[in-house]
């Protein structure tokens, strides 16, 4: 298994309040596609988080050896629409309460 913290870095720093109605709906459909992942257990996590210097989204990723992560967060919908990007950051390992 391969673990990475993900974040989500928004197009712009006061995104969540400027937000389109166009941006609000990928949004939403950003959430399902995350809640997707957490149910079918590649995401053990994920959230919002408000940084007062811009927000952005984290993830907790657990996938197997032969996943890309890249692959996976790019299928993202508010990735394909243009509307930020991810980095990727390995962890040695992620201990989960179950």
């Amino acid at each position: 298994m391969k673990c990475y913290l993900c974040k989500y870095i928004p197009p712009r720093t006061d995104f969540l309040a400027t937000m389109t109605d166009e941006e609000r709906e990928w949004m939403k459909q950003h959430g399902a596609f995350l809640d997707d992942l957490l149910d079918r257990g590649l995401i053990v996590a994920h959230g919002p988080v408000m940084d007062p210097s811009g927000g952005y989204g984290v993830s907790l990723y657990r996938i197997a050896d032969d996943q890309n992560i890249q692959a996976i967060t790019s299928e993202d919908p508010i990735v394909r629409n243009g509307a930020g990007h991810y980095e990727h950051h390995p962890m040695l390992h992620l201990n989960v309460r179950s």
